[in-house]
């Protein structure tokens, strides 16, 4: 530890050190980060990163912290936080959005400002680019179904923008998950639209969410994946077993939805990993198929 100091300690204003994750997650789980920076800019972004490289120290991103797992041990050498990375803006029917703001307030910006594409992802976790990396899909929406462009800092720590295509994404999958380049902010090719009807749906998916008990406690979204091929949602084969409210320790199938996980009581992530492994075997047991994580776990084991 005392060497990972000695390396940002240039960098002091914007570190912490043995920062606990679990303030830093939706989940509430996590044992500590080495250092737990958040800048304020792509230049000090890329000093820190350049620093983390020169000296062989590991580097974890995050925005949110929805959708991830970190281990009760926490994440070794220096994790990133992109929250203060929140501009948003409106050109006509060009949106561009910081990776560190809210997917939701995305959703609610852009629907007031009369533009349709992205209100299905109101009300949920995480930021705009974490949505983008994973190519979040919200009520038959993906996030790369509108995104035109977007500002990375590419390897060399320099700024780009990359252009792309909705070809170039996947289910649950992004062309920014095979490399390192860290994404600053995205722009969304939007419609006009009337904002009322906007406000309508945006409402409709929160009140849904709220029945689905999304917001019971602490939670990462959705645990699994859903493979078409398997006929039914993961949510559905899950709650065929009868798994709502089974309890690992403090952690707990959402009485409310069999495919989230809700930390009921001071979960572990070793709690969480537990149940998720009960709830793969018994799908496994009774319909023969492997259900494949969408929350990353994340740390050292």
């Amino acid at each position: 530890m005392a060497d990972v100091k000695k390396i940002f300690a240039a960098f002091g204003p914007i570190l912490k050190w043995n920062e606990p994750l679990a303030r830093h997650t939706s989940f509430r789980i996590g044992g500590p980060a080495d250092a737990f920076a958040r800048p304020h800019s792509a230049g000090e972004l890329a000093a820190l990163l350049r620093a983390a490289r020169g000296a062989s120290v590991p580097v974890f991103i995050i925005g949110a912290g929805a959708n991830i797992l970190v281990s009760d041990k926490g994440i070794r050498g220096l994790v990133v936080s992109l929250e203060r990375f929140r501009e948003f803006s409106v050109i006509g029917t060009a949106v561009r959005a910081g990776a560190g703001l809210a997917a939701s307030a995305l959703a609610a910006g852009t629907a007031r400002a009369g533009l349709k594409g992205l209100e299905r992802f109101y009300a949920m976790p995480g930021s705009v680019g974490g949505a983008v990396w994973m190519n979040a899909r919200c009520y038959e929406s993906s996030f790369s179904d509108t995104l035109a462009s977007v500002t990375v800092l590419d390897e060399n720590f320099a700024v780009a923008t990359v252009r792309v295509q909705t070809s170039d994404f996947d289910y649950k999958k992004s062309p920014f998950q095979a490399d390192a380049r860290v994404i600053l902010a995205a722009e969304f090719a939007l419609s006009p639209a009337d904002p009322r009807p906007l406000r309508t749906v945006m409402r409709e998916i929160e009140r849904d969410r709220k029945t689905k008990g999304h917001f019971l406690a602490p939670s990462a979204g959705s645990v699994f994946k859903n493979n078409r091929t398997f006929g039914r949602p993961s949510g559905r084969l899950l709650d065929s077993l009868g798994l709502r409210g089974r309890r690992v320790g403090g952690a707990q199938v959402s009485p409310r939805h069999a495919n989230i996980i809700i930390n009921r009581h001071r979960a572990t992530a070793e709690d969480v990993k537990k149940l998720i492994d009960l709830m793969k075997e018994e799908v496994k047991g009774r319909y023969g198929v492997e259900l494949d994580w969408e929350i990353l776990y994340v740390g050292e084991e």
